[in-house]
């Protein structure tokens, strides 16, 4: 049973120039229940994972986040938000630990050192913790922006393509990692071309295109080959 709406776009449109990115978007993400929006590139996804996280203002419509208009109230958004991009935007002169410390600091929590090795060795990384961020793979560079989630306990995530450069056992503590934030009533929403992984953390999937949602349906049964099917039916243009 999923609790009340975390995530709400209500009429959402963007529009860069004469470009329409996105067009009257409505879609919802209760509490303890994981999203996962598909849809060909230039569909829209990233921006609306960025309006939702403050860094984008739309054009029209309303974004909220637990409640908070995420132009009207952006610090209170972004106080109960975690969101991890494209870019992990790790500091490359930081090391690990030093990273997770600005982090938190920037997040105004006071975590002890004993923490912030615990969230590094959660993800992986505590052998590192020392060294700068700039000797990391990307697969590391991305569970070091996973170890942040960790320390902040957001109420909502946000995850653009995040199984992007993860190895098979990145993939699965992520797996397990987002079990649990839905299972103490969080909300996920999240972005990937990867249909098996998709399913993997799913509840429902959404596909984006031609700057509405297209499809918004529960995974259910579904396996890999039905949203392939799906995919193709709603976001790929007849030939």
């Amino acid at each position: 049973m999923t609790g009340e709406p975390l995530v709400q776009a209500q009429g959402i449109r963007k529009v860069y120039g004469r470009r329409r990115v996105l067009d009257d978007v409505r879609l919802e993400v209760r509490g303890g229940e994981a999203v996962v929006l598909l849809g060909p590139n230039g569909a829209g996804k990233t921006t609306l994972l960025r309006i939702l996280a403050t860094l984008t203002r739309p054009t029209r419509g309303v974004a909220r986040v637990a409640g908070f208009d995420c132009v009207a109230e952006p610090e209170a958004v972004r106080r109960r938000l975690g969101y991890v991009g494209h870019g992990p935007w790790v500091y490359d002169d930081l090391t690990a630990l030093e990273n997770l410390r600005f982090w938190a600091t920037l997040g105004g929590l006071r975590a002890a050192r004993d923490d912030l090795r615990a969230a590094l060795a959660a993800v992986d990384l505590e052998a590192v913790a020392d060294e700068r961020a700039r000797t990391f793979s990307e697969g590391m560079r991305r569970r070091l922006a996973f170890a942040r989630l960790l320390l902040t306990r957001p109420t909502v995530v946000l995850l653009d393509e995040p199984f992007a450069g993860l190895d098979p056992r990145g993939a699965k503590w992520l797996e397990r990692h987002l079990a649990e934030l839905r299972a103490r009533g969080g909300a996920l929403l999240v972005t990937t071309h990867s249909f098996g992984r998709g399913l993997a953390v799913a509840d429902r999937i959404a596909i984006l295109a031609g700057g509405r949602v297209a499809l918004d349906t529960p995974v259910g049964t579904l396996g890999a080959d039905d949203v392939q099917r799906l995919y193709e039916l709603h976001a790929e243009p007849a030939p």
